[in-house]
């Protein structure tokens, strides 16, 4: 049997389906019974309703040990999707309890139960800093602990520890990192986080655009190619999941097309942002509001870090989807 973490988020309940269509036996495990809902959601907006009741579900917590018990009986394969994301400094210690502390219980557990394989849903957040000679960041890039990070990309690295240390121990694991993961348009009706934020913005009428650029990729890809990989002889190795490097304005400029809205036509340069993401904390303590822009992701905005997918390219041929036109294609879901 398969026990996948995460399944009510964006990145489990897609791969639930997946795993499902391909006729593995599986138990997911959730937190809260209104989240399973966002699940069949998910099902049903691809017409699979009826694959959803194959899901073997179960009540656990990542950060509690005696319901990881129970789940992990007859468990041979994990998928480990569950994880925190915020980019707001107040969030420190509790991205750092979820993301790291919670994949430590997940590889003692694998390795206690003896599992034949681990696969741990990462982030290009966690790959290394790129040194002056080098263009592309890769799975080999060393992380500069000197150099600022994210207290996400933090907590996600240190889970990447955890997680090679049950390597060590004698755990047979994939590490995927995706960048930022595309789905469906009209997801944004069950999810609000990752791109799906970048779809409400446009939406709702974003007048901004910057110039950095990231690597995307579509959540068909991330969960074809995390099955694959535990399906093949690969282990103890990780691998870059980007379709391309993208210019954040190009992105916009097609999620507007699509929602048939007007485009960003104002340039924010890095210094805007730097005074924007200021501005932004500033409101947020005065009116107790969540926070819509960090110090990390306005430097994110204008960044140009380049990664490459070679490895993964080169390990399973894989022909990644357009990221352009699959948001065309599938905003008619």
């Amino acid at each position: 049997m398969v026990l996948v973490t995460g399944g009510t988020g964006l990145v489990g309940a897609h791969l639930l389906l997946h795993l499902i269509e391909n006729g593995e036996n599986v138990r997911a495990i959730y937190r809260s019974q209104n989240n399973i809902q966002k699940t069949k959601s998910v099902f049903e907006l691809y017409k699979k309703g009826d694959l959803f009741e194959k899901i073997n579900w179960l009540e656990a917590d990542i950060l509690d040990v005696p319901s990881l018990e129970i789940a992990f009986i007859d468990i041979e394969y994990v998928y480990h999707c569950a994880a925190l994301i915020s980019f707001d400094p107040k969030h420190e210690d509790i991205l750092r309890k979820t993301n790291i502390e919670g994949t430590a219980n997940m590889v003692n557990f694998s390795l206690a139960k003896e599992v034949k394989k681990f696969c741990f849903v990462s982030s290009i957040a966690a790959l290394g800093d790129l040194a002056p000679h080098e263009t592309y960041i890769t799975e080999e890039t060393d992380w500069n602990p000197e150099k600022p990070h994210s207290d996400y990309a933090i907590s996600k690295y240190g889970a990447e520890m955890e997680v090679w240390r049950g390597v060590q121990e004698g755990l047979d694991v994939i590490i995927i990192n995706p960048g930022v993961i595309l789905a469906p348009v009209s997801t944004t009706k069950i999810f609000e986080q990752g791109s799906n934020e970048l779809y409400k913005k446009v939406a709702k009428g974003l007048s901004f655009y910057t110039l950095g650029n990231t690597g995307f990729v579509t959540i068909t890809d991330v969960t074809k190619i995390a099955f694959e990989l535990m399906k093949s002889d690969i282990k103890n190795e990780r691998f870059t999941l980007i379709s391309d490097n993208i210019v954040f304005r190009d992105i916009l400029n097609t999620i507007a097309d699509v929602l048939k809205v007007k485009r960003p036509n104002i340039h924010a340069a890095p210094l805007f942002m730097h005074f924007l993401w200021i501005a932004d904390g500033i409101f947020s303590t005065l009116f107790f509001q969540k926070r819509s822009l960090t110090k990390a992701t306005a430097k994110a905005s204008y960044s140009k870090n380049l990664y490459s997918n070679e490895k993964i390219k080169t390990a399973l041929r894989t022909v990644f989807l357009d990221v352009h036109q699959y948001i065309s294609n599938v905003s008619k879901l």
